[in-house]
């Protein structure tokens, strides 16, 4: 056996249906598929059933300890030589395995890779919103395996893979509740390894499919950032600081067009009061002050609606882009603020800091 899926699933039968779907259409069949079911309330065993005659499958139920853990335990009973962690909400393309493969083939002593995601035309506006403001270079510098990148590449949990000897060899993953893919990543190279990225071994990831958990989501990567800062000192680059400089500068710009406001209102308030000249002066300064503020916002705004349509070829989505890219930035930023604030000047432990987040 040479690749062993792995995929945790926590109440997302639906989407389970769809990976297995995706996994019968590949052309290389020399693979198993485990799936770990993290103690969810709406498991996905029946929807496993469907495809014991078609696919190699293996379906376990275990309590709920996050994804992290229950990939371990996913691969202590595996067979495969290589690992193949996916996230259960993307779907594969048919050839993904043969590209796997291909690139491993040509790679001499490699032990770990990663590949990026793309957004499939069946998917909301909004989760295409989302996956672009997730992979965009004007969102998250191209990181998430794109070509154009300002930081180096690190495999994440929702496509990677890893030689099984070395995935034991490190113990797997930990028992950070997020970041816990970049914490293996980086203890992968810590190890001497060098992961490589496949840009043909592309899935199609869903994403979160509203605001709100989409936001939740980034909220915990910036998180963790601070988290991984601690394990790992000396990675915290450049690229993981510019949410927090644009949600910091976002909020400044957005108090200055207050005040603007607050101004205008005085100028045009004096001419109701007798005894009182209008003030144009106060009134031009408040709007003075209020384009001055909000100009960045909307350029940027400009540059991503523009970037998004042409690249999703729908002005929906690159209207909507704009709330996503800001969701994107200020979510991870706020995050970061917080983490920062509690591990750092608070002083906790990554544990206690974060009790609800990492055991609710």
């Amino acid at each position: 056996m040479k690749y062993s899926i792995i995929v945790p699933v926590y109440n997302r039968p639906d989407e389970v249906d769809e990976l297995l779907q995706s996994l019968c259409q590949q052309s290389l069949r020399n693979f198993e598929v485990v799936i770990v079911e993290d103690g969810s309330k709406t498991p996905c065993k029946d929807v496993c059933d469907k495809y014991a005659g078609i696919l190699d499958l293996h379906y376990y139920f275990k309590e709920n300890s996050g994804p992290g853990q229950s990939r371990n335990y996913g691969v202590e009973r595996a067979r495969g030589e290589w690992v193949i962690v996916l996230d259960s909400d993307v779907v594969l393309p048919a050839d993904y395995l043969v590209n796997v493969d291909r690139a491993i083939d040509s790679c001499a002593d490699i032990a770990a890779w990663g590949g990026p995601d793309a957004s499939h035309p069946s998917f909301t506006p909004v989760q295409k919103a989302i996956s672009y403001s997730m992979t965009s270079f004007f969102t998250t510098g191209g990181i998430r395996g794109g070509k154009a990148k300002l930081d180096k590449f690190y495999p994440r949990s929702f496509n990677m893979g890893i030689r099984r000897d070395v995935y034991q060899q490190l113990g797997g993953f930990t028992k950070m509740r997020f970041g816990e893919d970049i914490d293996f990543s980086y203890r992968i190279v810590e190890a001497g390894h060098r992961p490589q990225l496949f840009p043909d071994a592309w899935v199609w990831h869903k994403r979160r499919t509203d605001f709100r958990k989409f936001f939740r989501q980034v909220y915990n990567s910036g998180i963790a950032r601070i988290n991984l800062e601690k394990r790992h000192p000396g990675t915290l680059k450049l690229v993981h600081l510019l949410p927090t400089v644009f949600t910091v500068g976002t909020l400044l710009l957005l108090l200055m067009a207050l005040v603007g406001m607050l101004l205008v209102g005085i100028g045009l308030l004096a001419a109701d009061h007798p005894g009182c000249n209008p003030s144009p002066v106060v009134v031009f300064l408040g709007m003075a002050t209020i384009a001055l503020a909000l100009s960045p916002l909307l350029l940027y705004s400009l540059i991503i609606c523009i970037d998004s349509s042409l690249k999703n070829k729908s002005l929906w989505v690159g209207l909507l882009s704009i709330p996503a890219a800001f969701t994107q930035l200020m979510g991870y930023g706020l995050g970061f603020i917080e983490s920062w604030w509690k591990r750092c000047v608070l002083k906790k432990d990554e544990f206690t800091a974060f009790e609800k987040n990492f055991y609710s």
